[in-house]
């Protein structure tokens, strides 16, 4: 595996950032490593980056230990941190090509335009970085995390400031990327862990709460199913306590209601049976998925 914690502990003082945590990704899966501000996120990074030591546990990288093989390390990773520092001074390229030069890339300048051309950058190329938008901040961060052709990428809010038609360009970029590299990315966006990852790590309090596939977290942190129904007309208060049976019902609007249960063929069964006894015409019935923004409120909220 490209990355792999062991027992990783990170205390700073009495506050325990990262509590004993540990978990592996392997080449080729772009996992989503998810909590709300203050869980732990951008410390296990910085960790896994060589910026700051574990206080216990350990962390390695292509089987190097971040401890020992600092420089080795930082050789092998592209990192693009929560709050992208860069050389406002400097121009797009000239500043891709410093950052080619400290890694000591051959053929510099082809690299510097190839990553100008593939995240987007040509429109503003010859600007320096601190006439451009934030947008374009986060694409010349994005460049210069991957112009040394590292086989990790660990990227911390790597949409941010992005419109959304450059978060789709993005995301295509970092979904082509990952099919051959380890890719560690945090956000806050649901939608794009969905549209992106293969895998999600959700921590909160210093502590992983949830480790799987998305399909996988909806299965295991839904206890109840949700049937959204249709009816011809309106139900009154009269006809809704014959659906008691179910764990709650609630109307979500023209002759629609939410309906929900432990089990799925139980709730539809009650539903049908409902609409033969009370004469009503059932137009639809479909089962509502929860979505990992449900299942990130569940296992955050918790404690």
């Amino acid at each position: 595996m490209s990355i792999r914690v062991e027992n990783l502990t990170k205390t700073y003082g009495k506050q325990q950032a990262v509590n004993n945590i540990s978990f592996e990704i392997n080449t080729g899966e772009i996992v989503g490593f998810l909590g709300p501000n203050g869980a732990g996120k951008t410390t296990t990074m910085k960790i896994l980056t060589c910026f700051i030591p574990p206080t216990k546990g350990a962390a390695f990288i292509n089987d190097l230990n971040v401890e020992e093989n600092a420089i080795a390390i930082r050789q092998q990773i592209g990192y693009l941190p929560e709050h992208n520092p860069l050389y406002t001074d400097m121009y797009v390229k000239e500043y891709l090509h410093f950052v080619g030069s400290v890694y000591g890339i051959k053929n510099i300048t082809k690299r510097v335009q190839e990553m100008v051309d593939l995240t987007g950058l040509q429109v503003e190329q010859k600007k320096k970085i601190g006439q451009l938008s934030k947008g374009y901040r986060q694409r010349v961060g994005l460049a210069q995390a991957m112009i040394h052709n590292p086989k990790v990428l660990i990227l911390d809010e790597p949409t941010s400031g992005l419109d959304p038609n450059q978060i789709v360009e993005i995301r295509n970029l970092i979904t082509t990327i990952g099919k051959e590299k380890t890719v560690m990315l945090s956000t806050h966006i649901m939608q794009e862990v969905e549209a992106m990852c293969n895998r999600v790590i959700i921590v909160n309090k210093g502590e992983i709460v949830a480790n799987g596939k998305p399909q996988e977290l909806k299965d295991i942190f839904s206890a109840n199913k949700v049937l959204s129904v249709k009816f011809n007309i309106p139900l009154n208060t009269q006809q809704l306590v014959e659906l008691k049976q179910l764990t709650n019902v609630t109307l979500i609007g023209d002759g629609s209601y939410s309906l929900e249960g432990l089990n799925e063929e139980h709730m539809k069964t009650i539903a049908f049976n409902f609409a033969v006894k009370q004469q009503l015409m059932l137009s639809e019935m479909k089962l509502q998925e929860s979505s990992l923004e449900d299942i990130f409120k569940n296992v955050t909220q918790k404690k």
